[in-house]
């Protein structure tokens, strides 16, 4: 499960990383794209302009905001003046020594990395336009620095969003797992018992041939027959998948009057409210069943001379239907717990009734099958199960 946990958060911090990474990227790449066309549009646009004779630095017939340019007039291989389109209109040594090495070099159009190159240049004929990309050079290594800060701030949130998606995610399964691995346990607890009676039962039947060995195996036998049949309709639950329309408020009548003669033998009264012409689309046989647990819950958990009640209607969104029976409450807190398999509120685990706790949890497979929710309350000695099917 930790490995299952490990490779979910992997796969969902390395989708997130990827996707801020993806999204900076395209920011600096069209940032830098927009920075080196205004370099470029810069020296091809100032190589157009018609220059008159220039012979002071003063003489500045264009100025550009996104970098300082410089235009060097050339005689002979020999710098004859550089005016500076500046506000300042300075030239300094260092861009006499620039202009110096584009001379002496046999490039006619250069601009270079802008994250690092603070000169860019173009020759045409006997004029050099001269560009500096300090600004420019200053904005990109900012935007990058903020860039590395950013990536470090989504790599600290896509470890914390991968953290609680990959725990998110990984819950259902884990309770199914840990479900699973308790469904196991208490199954190899409840046929451990009988079958450790059967064999030890045989062992003695060997030696003294009496009747009382042979009804050990006999109870025992239909014991795990139970268990086994009980885990059997769990599992045809999860495959059957045969559903047409019925009516099921003769349905669910028919299924409740079945079970009329246990109840007047044990001296419970059925009432009964079923709408009239209910159609459902659902499997017959699962809905029989499903109102056979639940009435035989009843029964079992109601007082002498108790009742037992079945309500069926249908509202606007929804089909309800309740059981409910006087007797045995649901413990504060256990309204749920009852529906897990195996699970009994006799912390004690009785065995005297052959009863499992797998009626319940047959009944919720049911219910959601059908696309539906079951619960359970108890109030004044009166405990409701509720099924509403959307």
């Amino acid at each position: 499960m930790n490995k299952l946990k490990s490779k979910v958060f992997y796969v969902i911090f390395i989708i997130l990383s990827l996707f801020g990474f993806s999204i900076l990227l395209i920011y600096n790449y069209q940032d830098y794209k927009e920075s080196y066309n205004t370099v470029k549009n810069q020296l091809r646009s100032s190589n157009r302009l018609f220059f008159p004779k220039l012979t002071d630095n003063k003489n500045m017939p264009y100025r550009f905001m996104d970098s300082n340019l410089y235009t060097i007039v050339v005689n002979d291989n020999e710098i004859e003046n550089i005016i500076s389109h500046t506000t300042e209109g300075t030239v300094s040594d260092e861009i006499y020594n620039e202009a110096n090495k584009i001379i002496n070099s046999y490039d006619d159009y250069y601009i270079g990395n802008l994250y690092f190159s603070k000169y860019s240049y173009s020759v045409e004929r006997n004029r050099i336009i001269l560009s500096d990309n300090s600004t420019i050079n200053t904005k990109l290594q900012n935007n990058l620095k903020i860039t590395l800060v950013i990536i470090i701030l989504i790599e600290l949130v896509s470890y914390f969003i991968s953290n609680k998606l990959s725990n998110w995610i990984i819950k259902p399964v884990e309770e199914s797992f840990n479900k699973q691995k308790q469904f196991i346990a208490d199954a190899s607890h409840e046929l451990k018992t009988p079958l450790a009676v059967i064999m030890a039962s045989a062992d003695t039947l060997e030696k003294d041939n009496n009747k009382k060995w042979i009804k050990n195996i006999q109870n025992e036998s239909d014991r795990m027959n139970k268990l086994i049949k009980n885990l059997l309709d769990l599992s045809k639950v999860a495959n059957n998948a045969l559903f047409e329309e019925v009516n099921l408020s003769k349905l669910v009548e028919k299924s409740t009057l079945i079970l009329e003669s246990l109840m007047y033998e044990k001296n419970i009264k059925l009432n009964y409210n079923i709408e009239d012409n209910i159609y459902f689309e659902c499997n017959q046989e699962e809905i029989k069943q499903l109102m056979s647990i639940l009435l035989d819950n009843a029964i079992k958990h109601s007082i002498n001379n108790g009742n037992i009640k079945v309500n069926l209607n249908k509202d606007k969104n929804s089909i309800n239907l309740e059981v409910i029976n006087k007797g045995d409450p649901i413990e504060e807190g256990e309204e749920d717990k009852i529906f897990e398999r195996f699970y009994r509120s006799d912390k004690s685990r009785n065995r005297n009734d052959n009863r499992y706790g797998l009626g319940l949890a047959i009944a919720k497979s049911i219910v959601t099958k059908h696309n539906g929710t079951i619960s359970a309350k108890s109030k004044d000695q009166h405990t409701t199960f509720k099924i509403v099917f959307k």
